[in-house]
């Protein structure tokens, strides 16, 4: 894999967990229920975006689910496994995550977030960096949040 290659493989791990304090819209007609479960929604993602600028693997061993499967932006697919691995490295950090244009959809037991997400850092002491627009899927589970599906793409 080349340095390119590697660069976007690593952005998606961090975009993985690498999510607001940015507004998000609500869904229309949504009751005071679900907006209490958009707030926690929102308040995961934050987490996330903090985990991932300070490399806290215990944060995704905690919300990624058993069955987790994130596809880069080059359509490699991630595990749970690789996505806590990739935490615990020093060889990727991030200067800024900076997520606009989130939306949090809910269906039951599972909630769907697409944003917008810029992102920079360094790999190996390169500077990368790059706006992205990614899909995270989030199932409650036994009373919590875990994370099963997470999809990144390159924007221009």
């Amino acid at each position: 894999m080349d340095h390119n290659s590697r660069v976007l493989f690593m952005l998606v791990l961090a975009l993985f967990l690498a999510v607001p304090a940015s507004a998000t819209r609500p869904q229309a007609n949504a009751n005071p229920r679900e907006e209490d479960t958009i707030r926690e929604i929102v308040d995961l993602e934050r987490q996330a975006k903090d985990a991932a600028i300070h490399r806290d693997a215990a944060f995704s061993e905690k919300t990624l689910a058993e069955d987790y499967v994130g596809i880069s932006p080059l359509g490699q697919l991630i595990s749970k496994a690789d996505t806590v691995a990739a935490r615990r490295t020093a060889q990727l950090r991030y200067d800024s995550i900076d997520v606009t244009e989130m939306v949090v959809r809910l269906y039951g037991n599972t909630a769907v977030v697409t944003a917008r997400a810029d992102v920079r850092g360094k790999e190996l002491g390169e500077e990368f960096s790059g706006p992205y627009r990614f899909t995270r899927v989030w199932v409650r589970r036994n009373g919590h949040w875990l994370t099963v599906s997470y999809q990144a793409t390159v924007t221009r």
